[in-house]
């Protein structure tokens, strides 16, 4: 967005300058910036399997890259109680494709478990990886994937990239949750519970070979898991849209419209659970705001994802979803000041706040109240009180955000431990 004008005439007065006014604020918000868009190369190799029954084509995906021998990676009982898994495992079996299972998976995976269900995919011999659930699970498959393929090295050398990743085992997944969308990113994160550290990883090797998207499977979803989806999946995109980049309107456009269309269907789904559209509307939004799609030509860093990683580091209990919506607020009020127009935007594109030209930061603040207001509408929190965290650990998840001493956040306003933990502070609320 072009920078506004502050002698655009006011909205009162006789109509034709009120006519000329409004010409210049859709001027403002159709031009093109000076700056070029940045380079990018654009790669996501998933094959999606969309729609109702696509389940039933899990065995048919699995050996179309080829595999014989399938660890399978879920989480708690859900997909044992709905009977999801025993129609996968038929599936295989009649296929010829043998299997074992590895469940247990936690919010907020845990390396250890992964470490273990490396040694069982060893021991079984698997040759493909397979997730049936949502983020956590998925990003415990690619953990187990990198680690079978490189037996012997321990996969927090792999994950702290001490260790450089060359080789993979092949990953497929069941989705169960609109949410983290690592069905089709190349990331991946696990948490150290042995030293507090949660730490995502970045490669193609995290790619999975398909995504199979039923979107009935999530009708029975807790409604919190759902509120936390929702959150977790416009952070995907907002976390893109406050990156750093220039002369990228069709890639605002797309970020624009994924926004609102997760705020109608997420508002449709949190009153009727059942809703196919709603429900298929939000679990392709989570795969189309995680798989690069929304920052073409612009660079990000994900600041607010690296603030809650420290979050529920420490307190495991914690949701990220949860967690990235208490902190986001706070984080887009100290920020904003240096990317006025940026947010100002977000605010009369996605929430169709009124742009006033005399003063653009009313405009910015009246986009993060609103998007504050949604979550809040969700039930989700927009404190950290609300989460019940001490103001003890601040400066500790502070420094340790900043690897303790030893980066910086970049981004629309470059982020060091003092303004990490400004934002710990403001997050606190009162």
């Amino acid at each position: 967005m072009a920078r506004m004008r502050r002698n655009v005439p006011k909205r009162r007065g006789s109509p034709g300058t009120y006519r000329l006014g409004k010409r210049m604020e859709e001027q403002e918000l159709r031009e093109k910036r000076r700056e070029i868009m940045q380079e990018f190369i654009y790669y996501a190799p998933t094959e999606v399997v969309f729609g109702k029954d696509a389940e039933k084509k899990t065995a048919e995906e699995v050996k179309k890259w080829g595999g014989n021998r399938v660890l399978l990676v879920y989480g708690g009982g859900s997909v044992k109680r709905s009977g999801l898994l025993d129609r996968i495992e038929a599936e295989l079996e009649r296929a010829g494709i043998a299997f074992k299972e590895w469940g247990g998976v936690k919010p907020n995976p845990r390396l250890s478990f992964a470490q273990a269900g490396v040694e069982a995919a060893v021991s079984f011999g698997a040759d493909f990886i397979l997730a049936v659930g949502g983020g956590s699970s998925i990003d415990t498959a690619k953990g187990i994937a990198h680690g079978t393929a490189n037996p012997g090295t321990a996969l927090w050398d792999i994950w702290t990239q001490k260790v450089p990743l060359t080789k993979s085992l092949p990953v497929g997944v069941v989705l169960t949750i609109a949410a983290a969308g690592s069905e089709m990113s190349d990331s991946a994160v696990l948490t150290n519970e042995a030293i507090g550290r949660k730490q995502g990883l970045s490669t193609d090797f995290n790619r999975v070979k398909f995504a199979i998207m039923n979107p009935e499977l999530t009708y029975t979803l807790p409604k919190y898991q759902v509120t936390c989806g929702i959150v977790d999946i416009m952070m995907h995109t907002m976390e893109r849209y406050f990156g750093l980049g220039e002369g990228t309107p069709v890639t605002d456009r797309i970020a624009e419209g994924l926004l609102k269309s997760v705020v109608e269907a997420g508002k449709v789904a949190d009153q009727d659970p059942c809703n196919y559209e709603a429900r298929a509307n939000l679990m392709w939004a989570g795969s189309l705001s995680h798989n690069d799609l929304t920052h073409a030509g612009r660079s990000f860093f994900m600041q607010v994802h690296q603030l809650e990683h420290e979050l529920s580091g420490m307190y495991p209990r914690i949701a990220h979803g949860a967690g990235l919506s208490a902190l986001w607020p706070s984080w887009a009020r100290y920020v904003c000041p240096s990317a006025v127009e940026r947010f100002a935007q977000f605010a009369v594109r996605v929430w169709n706040v009124d742009m006033d030209f005399e003063n653009p930061m009313k405009t910015a603040l009246a986009g993060i109240q609103a998007t504050e207001d949604f979550f809040a509408s969700l039930d989700m929190p927009i404190t950290l009180r609300q989460l019940e965290v001490s103001g003890d650990v601040l400066d500790e998840m502070a420094e340790k955000c900043t690897f303790f001493g030893k980066r910086t956040l970049p981004g629309l306003k470059e982020l060091g431990k003092a303004d990490i933990l400004a934002i710990y502070q403001a997050a606190m609320g009162k």
